[in-house]
């Protein structure tokens, strides 16, 4: 058996990134950027007020209270045509053009009017309440690194540096086959030793939030012949994700199988809990990803080696995201030598997240999958850890936190 992390990086060294497409701005939100995106205008274009006030030059208010002629207005989108001269006030309104000859903003709360003229009370000194010219970016100036997934503030710098179009990368196509005579779908007849597949929409859920297209090749029996027709509906995925079927004894069909339609196997079986049949190699071009069938054994395995995976696939920079640290709510026995995954309620603490692990970590739990906030890793031969200790988490969802 090989450890989590060479098991993850193996895989993550064998793909590249897919190929670009032009996309709108409007379509970009979870889109991974094939190159850098720059800005094609400068924001601000000019110097422009921070405050509602009055455009002043400082030497005028540098002693108060002082007395000064209005002689206009610049509201944003509009500019004062003339220049602020000694004794003068131009009314301005947040985003306007700070007039020629003025150095800086007297707020209106520090003032008040006398028909034409506004008093100030309070001093200003020079570039005060003044937004410069670039003050958040310049044209030419790169905004947005290539391999960034766009998030909904990406996608507003995007606009605002007037970029329509974007390119970045391809979303990947997972193919989904799972396997099992005891299984059927949703709302299908069981027969009496059968259960209902969660599997394969569980992946399709999960392969869809993490920005790939899944495509369910459906339900395979055990059987070598319907495995390998059902396989060759991966011909044009980026991926073949399976579940189930990677074990020992009859349950090495899907390797068989695989096998048999030219797989080269890459490795089989990792030193983790759950998810010890865990199954990596290639058919010509396609990548291959076989997961356990239990059903929580699926879906961590999917989080840890399927999601970087993808990622890697849609070109992110770095597709493993680091683990966060959280504060163990209830003692650990000590682990043995398979690294641990344990699913784990997340709660706030007067020092910060707090996971407790829930029992019993038995890998067919859908219902304490779905009720988890985190995974709790303990390291292969972890000694008991008691409560209140720093351990290592996976998030679900970062909001997900019980209240």
């Amino acid at each position: 058996m090989i450890s989590v992390e060479e098991a993850r990086s193996r895989i993550l060294a064998s793909l590249m990134p897919l190929g670009s497409e032009q996309i709108g701005l409007a379509s970009a939100l979870g889109r991974v950027l094939a190159e850098d995106l720059d800005a094609r205008v400068t924001q601000p274009p000019a110097a422009v007020s921070a405050m509602d006030g009055y455009a002043v030059r400082s030497s005028d208010v540098a002693t108060v209270p002082v007395r000064l002629r209005i002689v206009g207005a610049a509201p944003a989108g509009k500019a004062h045509a003339g220049t602020v001269g000694a004794g003068e006030a131009v009314r301005i309104f947040t985003g306007g053009p700070v007039p020629d000859g003025s150095d800086t903003i007297v707020i209106q709360e520090n003032t008040r009017t006398e028909g034409d003229h506004v008093v100030v009370t309070e001093p200003s000194l020079a570039g005060r309440h003044i937004r410069v010219a670039g003050l958040d970016f310049r044209a030419g100036q790169v905004g947005l690194e290539r391999g960034r997934r766009l998030t909904a503030r990406d996608v507003a710098l995007a606009a605002a540096m007037d970029r329509p179009w974007l390119r970045v990368h391809r979303r990947p196509r997972i193919a989904i086959l799972s396997s099992g005579d005891e299984i059927v779908m949703p709302g299908e007849p069981r027969g009496p030793n059968q259960i209902v597949s969660s599997n394969g929409i569980g992946l399709a859920a999960l392969v869809g939030a993490s920005g790939g297209d899944p495509v369910d090749l459906g339900v395979a029996p055990d059987d070598v012949q319907a495995l390998q027709s059902l396989a060759a509906g991966a011909s044009a995925a980026d991926m073949l994700v399976t579940t189930g079927g990677a074990s020992v004894g009859e349950h090495d069909l899907m390797r068989q199988a695989l096998a048999a339609r030219g797989m080269t196997l890459d490795f089989w079986k990792i030193a983790m809990r759950p998810g010890k049949p865990l199954m990596y190699g290639r058919i010509g071009d396609t990548p291959v990803l076989g997961l356990p069938g239990n059903p929580v054994s699926t879906f961590v395995c999917a989080m840890i080696f399927l999601q970087p995976a993808l990622a890697a696939l849609e070109g992110v920079r770095n597709p493993v995201p680091p683990m966060e640290t959280a504060r163990l709510g209830a003692d650990l026995a000590a682990n043995d030598g398979r690294e641990d995954y344990m699913r784990a309620h997340l709660d706030h603490g007067p020092d910060g997240l707090v996971a407790t692990a829930m029992t019993p970590q038995d890998s067919s739990m859908l219902r304490f999958l779905a009720a988890a906030g985190c995974l709790i890793r303990r390291p292969a031969g972890d000694g008991p850890v008691k409560a209140g200790s720093p351990v290592s988490i996976v998030r679900f969802d970062t909001g997900v936190l019980r209240t």
